[in-house]
C-alpha cells in the first residue's frame, strides 16, 4: 500500500489566511496512477462516481425495513409528509453545500469552512459531531446486517454476524479511492435496479396481480392514514433524517474529485432528485401494501426485521418472498457500509490535518489511503455488539436517535456557514458572478435550513416526555446536543478562538482552480441534439 505519510498538520491558532498554491502546478504531487494527491488524499473520483456514491451510501439495506418503521410510527400519510419535509430540508442543504464546495473543494468541506467563516471552535465540535454521526451509522449498518441475517437463521448469534462482516468490510475499505469509486458505482446501479423492481412488486401486490386480492388504499382507511400524533411525527422525522443523511457526503468527495467545479454541481442536482423520488416512492408503496399496525414490522423489540415487501409477499401467499427481499437487502448493504467507513475516516483525517485530532490519523499511504483513520473508525463500528445485551431492534432505535440528532446539528450549521461565507464574499467586494455555483433562493433557503433543523433536533426526542419519563431514552435523544456544546465551549476556552470577522475571512486558500479541466467534455452532457435515451441514462446512472 505504500509508506505512510502525514500531510501538513497545522496548529489551530496558527491557521491564517494565505495565498493558495494552485498557480504553482509544479508543486502538485501525483499518485502512481497519475492522479493528483491533495493533502495526502488522491483525487481519483470521476463525475459518474460522484453521482452514484451518495446515492449508494444513502439507499442502504435498512431502508427496505426502515420504511416499515416509518409507517408504524406515523402511518402511511404521516410518513410521506415527514419524508417530504425532510426532503425539502435536504434540497436546501445541498444548495448551500454546492455553492461552498465548488468554490472551496477542500478536505473537510463544510467542517473546515465552519472554522474559516464562523469560529475554529465550531469546526472542531462540528467535525467531531459529523465523525461520530458516521461512526454510529457504521455501527447501525452492522446491526442492520444482524437483523437481516436473523430472518434466515437464529443459530448464529447476532454478534457473530457483526464480527464476520466487520472483517470483510475492513479489507474492502483499504483498497483505495479508485477501487472504492468503481465498487460504489456498480453497486449503486444494482441497488437502483432493485428499487425499481421493488416498485413493480408493490404495484403487482397492490393491484392483485400477485396474491389475487386488490388492496388499493384500503390500509389508508383501516387502520388509518396517520398514527401516534406528534410523537409519531417526531420519530419519523429522525428516521427520515438518518436515511437522507449521506446526501451531503458529496461535499466531502469534492476533496477527492478530479474536477469538482465541473462535476459537483451536476452530481448535486441529479443525486438529490434520485434520492427524493426513491425515498418517497418506497414510503408510498410500503404504505399501500401493508397496514401500519402489522406486528411483523420493525420495532424496538424486534430480534429480526421483516420489510413491508416481505410481509406483503407472505400475505399474498408467497412464503419464500422474504428470501428474495433479504438477498436484495444484504447486497445493498455492501455499498452502504463502505460509504459510511469512507465518510467517517475522511472526516477524521480532516480533523487531524488541522490539529483537531491526533496527527496519527492524518497519515496516508503513497496512494492516498488513510489507513489509520479507516481502521479506527471501523473499529468503533463494533458498538453494534451492544445487541448482545439488548435486542437488535432496540440498538437500532438508540443508534437512530444519536445519528438523527447529529444530522440535524450538522445540517443547521451548514446553513450558518453558508450565510457567513456569502456575507464575507460581499463584504470583501467580491462579485456573485465569480461563484462557480450559486445556491437557489439564497438567503431564504439557508435560513430555512438553520431554523428547521434546530427545531427538529429539539422535537426529535419528544416521545420521552409522553406517557412517563424514560431516562435512558432521554439520554440517547439529547446527549448529542450536550456533547456538541461541551466540545465547542471546551475548545474555545483551551485554544482561545474567536468569532471570525467576515472582513478578514480567507477567501483565497483552497480554491483549487488548477483542477478545472475545461478541455475534457465539460459541456458534452449539455449539448443540444443528444438522444432522449442518452439523457435518461445520464440522469439515472450518471
Amino acid at each position: 500500500m505504500g509508506i505512510l505519510s502525514t500531510p501538513g498538520v497545522v496548529d489551530e491558532k496558527t491557521t491564517t489566511s494565505a495565498e493558495d498554491v494552485s498557480p504553482e502546478r509544479a508543486e502538485v504531487a501525483l499518485a502512481s496512477n497519475g492522479n493528483v494527491l491533495d493533502d495526502g488524499l488522491q483525487r481519483g473520483l470521476k463525475s459518474r462516481h460522484l453521482q452514484m456514491i451518495a446515492f449508494g451510501g444513502v439507499v442502504g439495506a435498512s431502508i427496505w425495513y426502515g420504511t416499515g418503521s416509518a409507517i408504524s410510527y406515523s402511518g402511511p400519510v404521516g410518513a410521506l409528509i415527514c419524508f417530504l419535509i425532510i426532503g425539502v430540508d435536504v434540497f436546501f442543504v445541498m444548495q448551500s453545500l454546492g455553492e461552498m464546495s465548488t468554490l472551496f473543494p477542500i478536505q473537510g468541506a463544510f467542517i473546515e469552512l465552519a472554522g474559516r467563516f464562523v469560529d475554529p471552535a465550531l469546526a472542531f465540535s462540528l467535525g467531531v459531531n459529523y465523525w461520530y454521526l458516521w461512526v454510529t451509522n457504521i455501527a447501525n449498518d452492522y446491526n442492520n446486517i444482524s437483523l437481516i441475517m436473523g430472518l434466515w437463521t437464529d443459530v448464529v448469534p447476532s454478534w457473530a454476524w457483526v464480527l464476520i462482516f466487520w472483517v470483510g468490510f475492513q479489507c474492502t475499505s483499504l483498497l483505495g479511492i479508485v477501487v472504492y469509486g468503481e465498487m460504489e458505482f456498480w453497486l449503486a446501479c444494482w441497488k437502483l435496479l432493485c428499487v425499481v423492481g421493488g416498485f413493480l412488486v408493490a404495484i403487482l401486490v397492490n393491484t392483485g396481480a400477485v396474491g389475487g386480492e386488490y388492496i388499493g388504499f384500503r390500509y389508508w382507511r383501516d387502520p388509518g392514514a396517520i398514527a401516534n400524533g406528534i410523537n409519531g411525527f417526531g420519530r419519523t422525522f429522525v428516521l427520515a433524517a438518518v436515511y437522507y443523511s449521506g446526501t451531503e457526503m458529496l461535499a466531502l468527495t469534492a476533496a477527492e474529485s478530479r474536477d469538482p467545479k465541473r462535476d459537483l454541481p451536476r452530481a448535486i442536482r441529479q443525486t438529490f432528485w434520485r434520492i427524493l423520488v426513491i425515498f418517497l416512492g418506497l414510503v408510498f408503496f410500503a404504505g399501500i401494501i401493508v397496514p401500519y399496525d402489522d406486528a411483523s414490522l420493525l420495532t424496538a423489540a424486534s430480534k429480526s426485521a421483516q420489510s413491508p415487501w416481505t410481509v406483503a409477499l407472505v400475505r399474498a401467499g408467497w412464503a419464500g418472498g422474504g428470501n428474495l427481499v433479504n438477498v436484495v437487502m444484504i447486497t445493498a448493504q455492501l455499498s452502504s457500509v463502505n460509504s459510511a467507513i469512507y465518510v467517517a475516516s475522511r472526516s477524521l483525517v480532516a480533523l487531524a490535518v488541522k490539529g483537531r485530532a491526533p496527527a496519527f490519523f492524518a497519515r496516508t499511504t503513497g496512494n492516498g489511503v488513510p489507513v489509520n483513520a479507516i481502521v479506527f473508525s471501523n473499529a468503533l463500528g463494533l458498538i453494534a455488539l451492544l445487541n448482545i445485551a439488548a435486542t437488535p431492534g432496540r440498538v437500532f432505535t438508540y443508534l437512530l436517535d444519536i445519528s438523527g440528532a447529529a444530522t440535524f446539528i450538522a445540517w443547521a450549521f451548514v446553513g450558518v456557514t453558508h450565510l457567513r461565507l456569502r456575507r464575507a464574499w460581499v463584504r470583501q467586494g467580491r462579485s456573485l458572478d465569480e461563484l462557480p455555483y450559486r445556491a437557489f433562493l439564497f438567503p431564504y433557503g439557508a435560513w430555512l435550513v438553520v431554523v428547521l433543523n434546530l427545531f427538529l433536533v429539539f422535537i426529535s426526542g419528544y416521545e420521552v416526555f409522553v406517557g412517563g419519563f424514560a431516562a435512558v431514552d432521554f439520554v440517547f435523544s439529547y446527549i448529542v446536543i450536550a456533547i456538541f456544546v461541551v466540545l465547542y465551549v471546551g475548545w474555545k476556552l483551551v485554544k482561545g478562538t474567536k468569532i471570525v470577522s467576515v472582513a478578514e475571512a480567507d477567501l483565497v486558500t483552497g480554491r483549487r482552480d488548477y483542477l478545472t479541466r475545461a478541455e475534457e467534455d465539460g459541456a458534452s452532457g449539455e449539448k443540444a441534439g443528444v438522444p432522449w435515451y442518452i439523457v435518461v441514462k445520464r440522469f439515472v446512472f450518471g
